[in-house]
């Protein structure tokens, strides 16, 4: 079969990307915002207390220089598998501008005022569903969510003044790599690594 059409961008060269990750994430970041309908999207990958992989979507809500943060029931699975295993990695894949970012580090639960802020900005139901879901656990009937929910429309209303629950919240990846992955012809993509040494970051071209 015929390899798909890619997009036709210049190659990447080292003098071309910033020398921080987080900085060179940012304006491909800005790009995917103006082309790509859910820039957001990434697989969070981690590994249980057993070594198992384990891999889902989820949306990047935000990144600086300490890294890249996400949200979610601290009793998922996910949760306890960071309990058990510090550390994951992530994957935002960009098919519109044929770009992905890999990077992988130790995760952290942000301070709880961080997560306050952010569940304020959440849409009234989303707030309900953070209540309402024990998110992971074996259920027997769409009716128990259900119920669920109406129980947190009796006690909250219609959710705007929600407060966030003891048992959700944030993390941050702290990356010590990060890879940009640009797609070009006859699969000779274009990849660099940024790793972190020291106080800085090293900058390296891999073989696609």
């Amino acid at each position: 079969m015929p390899e798909p059409p890619r997009h036709s961008r210049p190659p990447i060269r080292r003098e071309d990307l910033a020398a921080n990750p987080i900085e060179q994430f940012a304006a491909w970041y800005r790009e995917a915002e103006r082309e790509v309908p859910l820039p957001d999207a990434m697989t969070l990958a981690t590994a249980g207390e057993d070594g198992s992989p384990d891999a889902r979507m989820v949306l990047l809500k935000g990144f600086g220089p300490d890294g890249f943060r996400f949200f979610t029931n601290y009793e998922s699975a996910k949760a306890a598998q960071l309990v058990a295993r510090p550390r994951a990695a992530l994957v935002l894949y960009w098919r519109e501008l044929d770009r992905q970012v890999r990077a992988r580090g130790p995760v952290e639960r942000l301070p709880e005022g961080e997560s306050d802020a952010y569940f304020a900005t959440r849409p009234p139901d989303s707030r309900l569903g953070a209540w309402t879901s024990p998110q992971s656990r074996v259920i027997e009937t769409r009716e128990e969510l259900d119920a669920g929910l109406a129980e947190a429309r009796e006690r909250f209303g219609d959710g705007a003044e929600a407060p966030r629950p003891d048992h959700w919240g944030g993390y941050v990846l702290l990356p010590e790599t990060v890879e940009f992955w640009q797609g070009q012809t006859a699969r000779l993509h274009d990849r660099f690594r940024y790793r972190r040494e020291d106080a800085g970051w090293v900058v390296e071209r891999l073989a696609p």
